[in-house]
């Protein structure tokens, strides 16, 4: 795990080694334990690497260069089955002179080129320059577990891990309208916008090259809309999922440094734990925070998980009210997101990194396995499953949209509708996924969707970001690529039944992890923030709202103050309106420019 950053110049000119230290220094919390740049004379590029020392401790300082100095790697990341490549590689007569997953990118690559990337069962973003072609790649891995922000003004390509890291070497450019538009609809910011214009990502399972003209080539390396649904047996499905969540599980934990997983007692944590505690010999560390309030406290849960596994079990009582820790995550995230879950992430984040510095978790099991309650919400509505293809898809995004379009424009400023009037957030953002898992019945469309939006656009970035604020890498057992694939090859009748979520997963684990953990009640793991914005937290909610000049720029400000008073005096909930609006306030307050 590392922060990764660099630049092109199509021009071949250099940048400073200042702005370059720079662009490290912003990402130091995701490597503090080493450093390192290429930038060979005369080309136009460098690749630097912040890294958080996991694998190979001695000899994996990056940047990774070959023999003859043409090409260099640099990684964010890990390769999970890089002892099998390495081992392959070895039969093969090819010398690598480390352990480490990123000299096994390098030499996979002198012998393939960047086809080798689909060899990589790992969570990554690699940046490659190729002096032999003149050009330089990144690379995404398949769903975006690790992130990778660019940004190209038509001469010049900068890079990182974080947006912060590019705004070291350029101008903060401005505001980007339209990713507003779409965050208050999704209460985040949908890849590929950002929050600034021309700062995009690139994209889960894609690469870009970059050469000397001005349009880089952009290639899908990976579709998860390739699969192709199947009628198998409980018995058959049961086993096949089991095994290879085992095995994604088994290759995780390879690592030097010490290792343990979040646990909060619900079935995805409890299952991965209980797999961890079978391949190795000591008992699994795992973390939880607890709360005073029983009506958000798991602890119980994980205490149970935790005796269950015999592992050895941190939990401390977390203060309920986190609002004074929101800006800090705010400048970790480098853009808005609503979703008060962050808070408590970076808390349980805290407390593993006092232990160990990798983690397990288990994200990702409810978008391919339908466990949130808002899939048995919309697919038990009366006519659900009857409505034509372009009418489902408009409801079930209308479900889970934030404000509404006609919402939306009631808020904007009319000089701000106008900007904005010929922009739908379906459109541009839905819809082509839609599109792309038509041929999937209903169930899997609606995960498909969240999938590519919502777990890369949010629920990845929090373990991601929280993780790395404080120099833990967290893993994900769930999304290794053999388990999404499986996902998608399973109908959706096997993951939702009637208001049974994550049908015959839970029956396949329950022997497991025992019935009580299987099928116990989802909990959310999040704060009453709506109840605070009513009572002792509302001055300060108005306060922020009011005095944010980006909000006042962009709202009209009788339409806040009439949602702020109809939530205070409990004619309406906009707990999750005014949540994204805070934080939309609260990430300006650092940029007093945007």
């Amino acid at each position: 795990m590392c922060g990764i950053f660099g630049f092109w110049d199509r021009a071949r000119r250099d940048v400073a080694p200042d702005v370059l230290r720079d662009m490290g220094q912003r990402l130091r919390h995701r490597g503090p334990d080493d450093s390192g740049v290429w930038q060979p004379p005369g080309r136009g590029v460098a690749l630097g690497n912040m890294r958080l020392s996991i694998i190979d401790i001695a000899g994996g300082h990056q940047p990774f260069v070959s023999d003859d100095g043409a090409i260099a790697v640099v990684q964010n990341g890990e390769i999970f089955n890089h002892v099998e490549l390495a081992a392959e590689l070895r039969a093969q007569g090819v010398t690598l002179r480390t352990h480490s997953d990123t000299e096994v990118i390098l030499r996979l690559y002198e012998r393939e080129g960047i086809a080798c990337i689909r060899r990589l069962n790992g969570m990554f973003a690699i940046a490659i320059d190729d002096a032999r072609e003149d050009a330089m790649y990144l690379v995404r891995d398949r769903i975006g577990v690790k992130p990778l922000y660019v940004r190209d003004d038509g001469t010049r390509v900068l890079f990182g891990s974080e947006i912060k890291a590019i705004l070291a070497a350029a101008p903060s450019p401005d505001v980007d309208l339209e990713a507003i538009h779409h965050y208050l609809t999704f209460n985040y910011i949908p890849a590929p916008w950002t929050v600034w214009q021309g700062v995009r990502h690139v994209m889960p399972g894609t690469w870009v090259k970059f050469g000397r003209g001005p349009v880089p080539e952009v290639r899908r390396w990976w579709d998860l809309s390739t699969q192709r649904e199947q009628d198998v047996a409980y018995g058959a499905w049961a086993e096949e999922f089991l095994s290879i969540l085992d095995d994604a599980t088994r290759i995780r934990l390879r690592a030097d440094v010490p290792w343990g997983a979040f646990l909060s007692g619900g079935v995805d944590s409890s299952t991965v734990v209980a797999l961890m505690a079978k391949h190795v010999a000591q008992p699994v560390k795992t973390f939880c925070i607890g709360f005073a309030d029983p009506r958000f406290d798991e602890s119980s849960f994980a205490a149970e998980a935790a005796r269950r596994f015999g592992c050895d079990h941190t939990m401390e009582v977390a203060e309920l009210n986190m609002l004074d820790r929101w800006p800090h995550v705010l400048h970790h995230l480098d853009q808005p997101h609503g979703d008060a879950s962050f808070m408590p992430t970076l808390r349980v984040s805290e407390l593993a990194a006092k232990h160990v510095k990798v983690v397990l978790t288990g994200d990702g099991g409810d978008e391919l396995f339908a466990g949130y309650e808002k899939y048995e919400a919309f697919f038990a509505r009366p006519g659900a499953n009857a409505l034509g293809d372009a009418e489902f898809q408009r409801s079930y995004f209308d479900s889970i949209s934030l404000f509404a379009p006609s919402a939306k424009h009631a808020l904007y400023r009319p000089e701000v509708a106008a900007h904005l009037a010929g922009i739908d957030s379906f459109a541009a953002a839905a819809k082509p996924w839609f599109d792309e898992a038509a041929h999937f019945d209903r169930v899997n469309q609606a995960l498909y969707l969240d999938m590519q939006l919502l777990l890369s656009g949010n629920n990845l970035v929090k373990p991601d970001r929280m993780g790395m604020a404080v120099s833990i890498e967290a893993r994900t057992p769930f999304l290794d690529w053999r388990m999404m694939e499986f996902a998608f090859r399973s109908r959706g009748a096997t993951k939702l039944s009637g208001a049974d979520k994550k049908h015959w997963y839970k029956k396949a684990v329950s022997p497991l992890i025992g019935d009580d953990l299987a099928y116990r009640r989802k909990q959310m793991f999040t704060v009453p923030v709506g109840e605070w914005f009513r009572r002792e937290s509302f001055a300060w909610l108005a306060s922020t709202l009011r005095d944010s000049a980006l909000l006042q720029r962009l709202f009209r400000p009788d339409a806040i103050e009439g949602m702020l008073a109809a939530h205070r005096d409990g004619h309406a909930n906009h707990t999750r309106e005014l949540r994204a609006l805070a934080a939309l306030a609260l990430w300006a307050a650092q940029h007093p420019d945007a």
